[in-house]
């Protein structure tokens, strides 16, 4: 049984010199055994049982079963070439295993049915095939069915052997090829994509010897008896694989009403506490960046912390309105009453069951890194870090917010504030990043002192932030923006499939936002870069870019979570594109779901500066709205098939 994920066997275009030897040289190898075998074929003569396993092989490889929501398919079309060879001698087996990595090669997207891949796939399983075979026929000299239980015991030797032969060899070839092409070890490849493998790799060949077993003992009148089990199997496990799927979106459904209600939860908190929903956005948006700044990688810990941003205030339900408002300073009796709203939200969220710790982090985010806060007196470490990253950016954002008892303070006083408390109510360390953090958003040199944890900015990070233009898609009405979103999102829930989405967000977005340029890119971990799902035009980046994680401006965006306003268009258009070249401002966007980038959204104007923060809005709540389609599915759909 084969598996397949987009992680295997891609050899790029085009190929770096040694990958292009490499494949070359399995291609002529498997061409030599294909035409040997092929004429070794035609002088025996093609009897009934290799056409049937050619049948069986077309049919099972161009019906392989799709696990839902994940880039990966199953076939069993490799058993029969295993068969072949096992029943009727290498050559048959070459050949089938040939036409099976041709089959599969079917279920390319046709931009990656490159001439190099297609003879690749069909090369690298006939080679391995035909040496396991020669293996097997060498270490059982001929003689396999022995009568009596030691035959027994030496058949499942010698199978087991030709197993392991063909699959290191299969895997081994193609590991090899992604390694000298992407420059990676050979170990680490085959390791990280191919080593769980061998499990189902030998539930086909135990199939198979089970067949040749049978056969021997009833020629082929078993092996036609044998032929429906296979159809039966993918039968009952594409009715397992929908039963999964039907409990996948009620699953995704329960989910969305989920966080509705936390939402719901946290906009009634808010309401209360008399400040807006964007508070709270901002500081879920802010702590969840300066985690992954200070290198939180448990993406539990990540998921709490946005939750914990959103509901860290929810014990607030339980003081008084009064004590919660007041323009002046609380007396000791009123400040016990507000002390107890940490553990009390705690205690609630507590009854929820949340799957990650959100519960320590809304206890603790009043607790001071000198041991003087509340409601358990928690100094230093002892601190989780999801509670002092948040008190610091909660502390700054309600600083510089208007209340309705006093307006906002201005940048430079709220940062002298959070200084002063710098040791004593703040970690030392997270208030030095979340300094450094503002300054390279802002474009600025942070100050001596602030930040001995700076990081170098990003270089299109002066232009940010640039001030909206007087004119032009800002003066649109919010009527029009909201019917664009009923559309958007209309449309969106209708369909559900990733290879349409980035053509209905170009066609409602730019009716919004003064764009004349669109590119809908999607994150593929293989290879950690970023791939065009949807181009509105030619202009920036070709169909087959890639764009490593981090680099040009929309790999930077997907890197850092940020969402860049009126960044130079340049740094995202492909140099050999460079005559085309009429964009000045770009505004690119990431679609994140379960806390990480599944995609970028990217805006190119003529214009300089020609996105407002009225665009920025629009382009994130854009990315909100898709958030909820399975966008890792459109890698399957760009990436290549894997070897047989």
């Amino acid at each position: 049984m084969q598996s397949q994920t987009p992680a295997q066997a891609r050899p790029s275009n085009p190929l770096p010199p040694l990958a292009r030897v490499y494949v070359g040289a399995v291609i002529a190898l498997g061409g030599v055994i294909l035409a040997y075998s092929t004429n070794a074929l035609i002088a025996d003569g093609i009897g009934p049982l290799v056409v049937t396993l050619m049948v069986l092989t077309l049919v099972t490889g161009l019906a392989p079963l799709t696990i839902p929501k994940m880039p990966i398919s199953f076939s069993i079309s490799d058993t029969f070439s295993i068969v072949a060879a096992l029943l009727s001698g290498p050559a048959a087996g070459a050949v089938i295993a040939a036409l099976d990595g041709l089959v599969i090669t079917t279920r390319m997207p046709r931009a990656r049915r490159m001439p190099y891949r297609i003879m690749f796939n069909a090369a690298a399983p006939a080679i391995a095939i035909w040496l396991s075979a020669k293996v097997f026929l060498f270490a059982s000299d001929g003689h396999p069915l022995d009568p009596g239980l030691l035959g027994a015991l030496r058949l499942l030797l010698v199978i087991s052997l030709f197993g392991g032969v063909n699959f290191v060899v299969n895997t081994g070839l193609v590991a090899v090829a992604v390694s000298v092409q992407r420059g990676l070890q050979f170990a680490q490849v085959w390791r990280e994509h191919f080593s769980e493998l061998w499990l189902a790799h030998f539930g086909g060949v135990f199939a198979a010897m089970l067949m040749m077993v049978l056969q021997h003992l009833g020629t082929m009148e078993v092996l036609v008896l044998l032929a429906p089990l296979p159809l039966i199997l993918w039968i009952t496990f594409r009715q397992a694989v929908g039963r999964s799927e039907d409990h996948i979106t009620h699953l995704g459904q329960i989910n969305k009403v989920y966080v509705a209600s936390i939402e719901a939860l946290a906009q009634a908190v808010d309401t209360k506490d008399q400040v807006t929903h964007d508070h709270t956005r901002r500081v879920q948006e802010t702590s969840v960046r300066l985690a992954r700044r200070l290198n939180v990688t448990d993406e539990a810990e990540i998921q709490a912390l946005k939750a914990a941003a959103l509901l860290h205030d929810v014990g607030k339900i339980g003081v008084p309105e009064h004590i919660l408002n007041k323009p002046g300073r609380l007396t000791a009796a009123e400040f016990e009453i507000m002390k107890r709203h940490a553990p009390m939200g705690a205690d609630i969220l507590s009854l929820i069951g949340f799957p990650y710790p959100v519960v320590p982090i809304v206890r603790h985010h009043h607790e001071n890194w000198n041991g003087g806060g509340y409601p358990d007196g928690l100094a230093g470490e002892e601190i989780p870090i999801g509670a002092r990253i948040l008190s610091v950016v909660d502390c700054f954002d309600a600083l510089t917010s208007d209340r309705p008892y006093r307006p906002r303070l201005s940048d430079e006083d709220a940062k002298a504030i959070v200084r002063e408390r710098r040791g004593t109510m703040y970690d030392p360390r997270i208030v030095d990043e979340f300094f450094a953090m503002r300054a390279e958003d802002a474009g600025e040199q942070p100050m001596a002192g602030d930040a001995p944890f700076v990081r170098s900015t990003s270089p299109w990070a002066t232009t940010a932030m640039a001030p909206a233009p007087a004119s032009g898609p800002d003066l649109v009405s919010e009527k029009q923006v909201l019917e664009m979103f009923y559309r958007l999102g209309g449309e969106i829930a209708a369909t559900m499939r990733a290879r349409d989405v980035g053509e209905i967000v170009w066609h409602h977005v730019s009716q919004c936002v003064p764009t004349c340029s669109f590119v809908m890119f999607v994150y593929e971990a293989d290879g950690d870069v970023l791939v065009p799902l949807f181009r509105s035009d030619e202009r920036v980046v070709a169909r087959d870019a890639r764009i490593p994680l981090g680099e040009r401006l929309s790999g930077w965006v997907a890197a850092h979570t940020q969402t860049m306003v009126n960044s130079d268009a340049r740094l995202d258009q492909d140099p050999q594109l460079s005559e085309l070249h009429t964009l000045r401002s770009a505004l690119a966007a990431p679609v994140v779901q379960n806390g990480r980038v599944v995609a970028v959204m990217s805006f190119y104007s003529e214009e300089q500066d020609a996105f407002s923060p009225l665009h920025r809005q629009i382009a994130d709540a854009a990315a909100n709205c898709i958030s909820a389609v399975p966008l890792e599915a459109a890698t399957a759909d760009l990436a290549a098939a894997t070897a047989a």
